[in-house]
């Protein structure tokens, strides 16, 4: 089951993950990013302190967007990941392509060096 929540901070978009993301429901995230898209967020930071788990097809969601993002200047950075789902980023080198640090504050500075 996958619980999100949409929040406003400052310039920033927060988008909070509960749960696991799975083939299942993978959807509502892609649905819940396309929405802050189209809102005009232009820094996203998903907090990932309670997602427990994330699927290929939960990859493939942020995977599909970040070409997008770099075109249309939107910057994406993932915080707070538990070392194991932060393990599946890393495997297929997400964490190469997606900004991942260990907190929100860490997030939020490092946007601001930007």
């Amino acid at each position: 089951m996958l619980n999100l929540h949409k929040s406003k901070e400052s310039h920033f978009d927060i988008l909070s993950l509960s749960g696991e993301v799975d083939a299942s429901n993978s959807v509502i995230l892609d649905h819940a990013i396309k929405e802050l898209v189209e809102e005009g967020a232009k820094v996203i930071l998903v907090d990932g302190q309670n997602l427990e788990y994330i699927s290929s097809a939960g990859l493939g969601v942020f995977m599909s967007y970040l070409e997008d993002f770099q075109d249309q200047g939107i910057r994406l950075v993932i915080f707070g990941l538990s070392p194991r789902v932060y393990e599946v980023f890393k495997i297929l080198g997400l964490d190469q392509l997606i900004p991942i640090v260990e907190d929100k504050s860490t997030a939020i500075a490092s946007e601001n060096e930007v």
